[in-house]
């Protein structure tokens, strides 16, 4: 399959844009049958045919009802159904229980998908302002439901014990082990952080506020796969002193000893399942699914932490986000070895990274007005910042400014860590 364009890019027009993102989406649901798109892993995922439908209900209630007269829901009963957490859209169906959702089907879901989007293509050319830019966050909020797609699949077909390849194409040789990591000294004095305007970015990126750094330095590229193998086979998983309270109760009361899609095989080896099948760990590649809580076990372990969010973007500010191992196209997505080269390497794709910092407002900060509002804001509670972006990472998506957050605990999608430490 050919290479898609960035669906990110400034010289696409609107609409074209709108059928790049809304048929990545569409690309990306294609192999799967109606029961695979229905079931629901665990209460932290959705089934893909609810992603499908949650981000259609967004164009659906946000643009076309609130910005285009006389538009009627396609169905009425669908906003109960595939709300998600807008508290101002009213009621809506409980989360964890997503997965009993059978009707609408899978076509049904399709069906209302084109004349939604048959509706907004044709609306484009008056939109209003306002409706322009909801459109362009509409886009950049199906982008994340792309990558949740991606990583919720994985987590299915990780419960079926026949380990079914969604796509199955040969994985390339496994690259010798990386180079030894190496240092890169970061920016230090007073620097400018935050969305600066330019562009799209989430509210919760802005505004643009000033930050003082200390000396330090981040590791060249992320932790791999045969390093985090050396912290188990040295009872990193075993040593309660290198975990923080809470992630040794989490660890204890849920059996945990090793990245959550790791597999012992009949030799001892370490093998991975990923959405093109069960393989041998890919040693160079950067490790991946690992909780806040493993991160930061690990980097005590080596000696070092991790970095804060401020240290991150500053250090990022000079790269292009668009490059790396990102989404492009359907198909299986996995960490790949770094590149060959100097200088500070994968801070954007193939795994978000763990940052030490808590997910707080900058200084500042509005959230936007009315019930998108509440898409970040109401999120800055006991979650922890993850910058770049990863292999699931609609390219073009991410930026220095942007603020992924999770729970400590998470560890379903592509996250690993660099390292950092003080000078």
């Amino acid at each position: 399959m050919a290479s898609r364009p960035s669906i990110d890019s400034a010289a696409l027009p609107l609409a074209e844009r709108y059928r790049a993102v809304r048929g990545l989406s569409e690309a990306l649901a294609a192999p799967l049958s109606d029961a695979d798109a229905t079931v629901q892993p665990m209460p932290d995922a959705s089934p893909a045919k609810w992603h499908l439908a949650h981000v259609t209900w967004f164009f659906e209630t946000f643009v076309l009802r609130d910005h285009v007269p006389g538009r009627r829901p396609y169905d009425e009963r669908y906003a109960y159904l595939f709300n998600s957490y807008y508290e101002g859209e009213g009621e809506r169906h409980p989360r964890p229980r997503r997965g009993m959702l059978t009707r609408p089907s899978l076509d049904a879901v399709r069906a209302w998908r084109a004349a939604t989007d048959a509706a907004v293509l044709a609306a484009v050319p008056t939109l209003s302002h306002e409706a322009v830019a909801l459109v362009e966050l509409g886009l950049h909020h199906e982008q994340q439901h792309q990558e949740l797609m991606l990583t919720d699949m994985l987590n299915l077909f990780a419960e079926n014990p026949l380990l079914p390849a969604v796509w199955d194409r040969p994985r390339n040789r496994p690259a010798p082990l990386a180079p030894p990591m190496r240092w890169i000294e970061g920016r230090r004095g007073i620097v400018e952080l935050g969305h600066d305007g330019d562009g799209f970015g989430f509210d919760c990126e802005a505004p643009r506020h000033p930050v003082l750094l200390h000396g330090h330095a981040l590791a060249d590229r992320p932790v791999t796969n045969a390093e985090w193998s050396e912290f188990i086979a040295d009872g990193g998983y075993r040593q309660p002193g290198l975990w923080l309270s809470d992630g040794w109760a989490w660890l204890r009361d849920n059996a945990i000893e090793a990245p959550l899609y790791w597999r012992r095989t009949g030799d001892g080896a370490w093998a991975s399942f990923a959405l093109d099948g069960l393989h041998p760990l890919h040693p160079a590649a950067p490790v991946s699914q690992i909780s806040f809580y493993e991160a930061d076990a690990y980097a005590r372990w080596a000696g070092a932490r991790l970095p804060t969010e401020a240290e991150w973007e500053a250090s990022a500010q000079s790269l292009d986000p668009a490059e790396g191992n990102q989404l492009d196209e359907a198909g299986p997505v996995r960490p790949r070895a770094a590149p060959a080269g100097t200088g500070l390497r994968q801070m954007f794709g193939d795994v978000w990274e763990w940052t030490a910092s808590a997910y707080l407002p900058h200084p500042g900060f509005r959230p936007a007005a009315g019930a998108v509002g509440e898409y970040n804001g109401k999120f800055m509670s006991g979650q922890m910042v993850l910058k770049g972006a990863s292999c699931a990472t609609p390219r073009g998506h991410s930026r220095p400014s942007y603020r992924n957050f999770f729970y400590p605990h998470q560890r379903w999608q592509f996250t690993g860590l660099r390292l950092a430490r003080d000078l």
